[in-house]
């Protein structure tokens, strides 16, 4: 049966182990792999190098280059489709292109707005699917988030991570499912009406009862902050979300002006605790420059690790076809 990657909750904890263990590995021998480069098992050369195509319906820098540049690492071709570069969901179906797509590609992976879109598509598709981002979830940015986490602190379980800003966003919810697969105590704080919705608190809630970790929802900063490992944290304004004016763009910034990750912000954290966050980077709004520039901050090594993350999670995926 195919496997596909489209909500963080698609690996068990011990599946997640796996594909962050494999993350490691490859970034220490970041060639050793083949995946895509048409090798039988018993290492002959076939008819040449795979494809996977990855389809952007959204704008992006790492989730392109980082899958770019990883499906060339594992010998494959990246086939980069642009918005508006093909008749998916205008004037061909989902599931029509997935059965396309399949018959000439060996993995699928879309950056897109609706997660129903890439639900059509997996259910359609016998390579593997994967999530690059949609409007609910971000699962592979979870992966390189938690390799980072783990490279710095040696474990996952049991660690607390706290998420503030926009609460109710993709990043929100894939904090809330994948730390919570690893066994981590997420703690979610944002505005009322900006909270993650009850359906994917209900899930992460019975995943943490498996593994150990615990969910709190909460609109106090200090609260979710408190003696915090790790603090996270993305823009205030989700693409697509966009305000329609100026005076909206203000009101959205008021309102999430306590939710920012500053150094007031930080001093309730653990001393030793790092930060996080996805990029692009809003300074002085929702992270202060002298925090994502500062000693704790590990965005960086976050950002080189959805490289090593994806390239892991592909194997994995195709290892099991």
């Amino acid at each position: 049966m195919t496997r596909h990657f489209l909500v963080d909750t698609d690996l068990t904890q011990a599946e997640q182990t796996e594909v962050l263990d494999l993350a490691a590995e490859l970034k220490r021998a970041p060639y050793s792999r083949s995946t895509y480069a048409g090798l039988d098992p018993a290492g002959a050369a076939t008819a040449g190098r795979q494809t996977v195509a990855v389809i952007f319906d959204k704008t992006s820098t790492r989730t392109r280059v980082s899958f770019a540049t990883g499906i060339a690492d594992l010998g494959g071709v990246p086939l980069i489709i642009g918005a508006g570069e093909s008749q998916l969901g205008h004037k061909e179906s989902i599931t029509d292109t997935a059965k396309v797509l399949e018959r000439m590609v060996s993995t699928i992976v879309w950056r897109t707005y609706a997660q129903a879109g890439l639900e059509e598509m997996a259910a359609a598709s016998k390579v593997p699917v994967i999530n690059a981002l949609s409007d609910d979830y971000h699962p592979c940015q979870l992966l390189a988030d938690l390799l980072t986490i783990r490279e710095h602190k040696g474990t996952l379980a049991g660690l607390s991570l706290a998420y503030l800003g926009d609460a109710a966003n993709n990043m929100a919810n894939s904090y809330l499912l994948a730390g919570v697969t690893a066994g981590m105590h997420v703690r979610i704080a944002g505005p009322e009406g900006h909270l993650p919705q009850q359906s994917v608190i209900d899930q992460a809630t019975a995943r943490a009862a498996e593994t150990g970790g615990s969910v709190l929802v909460t609109t106090d900063p200090a609260t979710a902050l408190a003696d915090a490992d790790v603090v996270a944290t993305d823009t205030w304004i989700s693409m697509g979300q966009e305000p329609d004016s100026a005076g909206a763009k203000d009101a959205t910034f008021e309102l999430f002006s306590s939710y920012g990750v500053d150094a007031a912000a930080m001093a309730h954290a653990a001393p030793d605790a790092v930060v996080l966050h996805c990029l692009p980077a809003y300074r002085g709004y929702e992270i202060a420059a002298d925090v994502i520039d500062g000693p704790q901050s590990v965005v960086w090594d976050e950002a080189e690790n959805r490289l090593h993350a994806q390239k892991a999670l592909m194997v994995w995926l195709m290892d099991r076809r």
